[in-house]
């Protein structure tokens, strides 16, 4: 049984600065943890309420058929480990995955986000590219961070599919990988119609901060800049709503 020392490590893991400096992160409810499993991340161990683990004797096999330790807590135990309200029953605490850029010139379709501050907006853009079949994303170093919670629950697992990898040299990549043949694609609302835009080659789809938008920096680096045609009134759209649209029509 893990000590209230263990506990009160494990809960710090909902801290960003503990996170980084561990390498470790939680990750809540039965269908996330064994996809984080399944995907290849190392869990350190599963902590449940004794009533979860009566009631779901099929992921308690998993967990045994995966060697991975489990422990029972209670619930006011359980909820200092979460970062929901109303938690599942169950945390996973894991280990970082090293991701790295190598290998993306066989890529037709690179995500790269610069500044995307939101964790929500972060994890639906995750699961929009993990839709549409995009295997790479590309984040500058002041994006959100991958293994914040909310994160992980707005990508509904994807984030534990793709390549994600962050770069403190975020320019300087895309320019290694325009010399490698990529055209650098800007989403601005300043930009050609996406539906009159002619795809070539391979391409990287950059979107950027939410309130800002692409930085003086991105646009001189970027090809082609592209917008989705406004229909209405609305003054703008969401970053994660936009990207569906665009990943849609650029993958089709």
């Amino acid at each position: 049984m893990s000590s209230k020392n263990q506990l009160k490590y494990y809960s710090s893991l909902l801290n960003k600065k503990q996170r980084q400096e561990e390498k470790k992160f939680i990750v809540e409810g039965l269908k996330l943890i064994s996809e984080a499993v399944e995907s290849g991340f190392r869990c350190e161990i599963v902590i449940a309420l004794k009533e979860f683990l009566d009631e779901n004797n099929s992921f308690v096999k998993f967990i045994e058929k995966n060697k991975i330790n489990f422990d029972t807590v209670k619930t006011p135990e359980l909820e200092k480990l979460c970062d929901t309200k109303t938690p599942q029953g169950v945390i996973g605490v894991f280990n970082f995955k090293q991701q790295s850029k190598t290998d993306l010139g066989n890529e037709k379709l690179i995500v790269a986000l610069e500044n995307v501050s939101d964790p929500g907006n972060l994890g639906t853009i995750i699961r929009n590219c993990d839709w549409f079949g995009v295997n790479n994303v590309l984040l500058s170093s002041d994006c959100a961070e991958i293994y914040n919670p909310k994160v992980i629950r707005s990508s509904a697992g994807s984030v534990f599919h793709l390549n994600i990898f962050y770069e403190s040299n975020f320019y300087g990549v895309l320019e290694e990988q325009k010399k490698l043949g990529y055209k650098i694609l800007c989403a601005d609302l300043n930009g050609e119609n996406l539906y009159n835009f002619t795809k070539s080659g391979k391409m990287i789809l950059i979107l950027a901060n939410e309130a800002n938008g692409p930085t003086e920096k991105l646009l001189e680096i970027c090809d082609s800049k592209i917008t989705i045609p406004k229909k209405g009134d609305a003054e703008s759209l969401n970053v994660a709503s936009a990207s569906a649209v665009l990943l849609s029509q650029l993958t089709k």
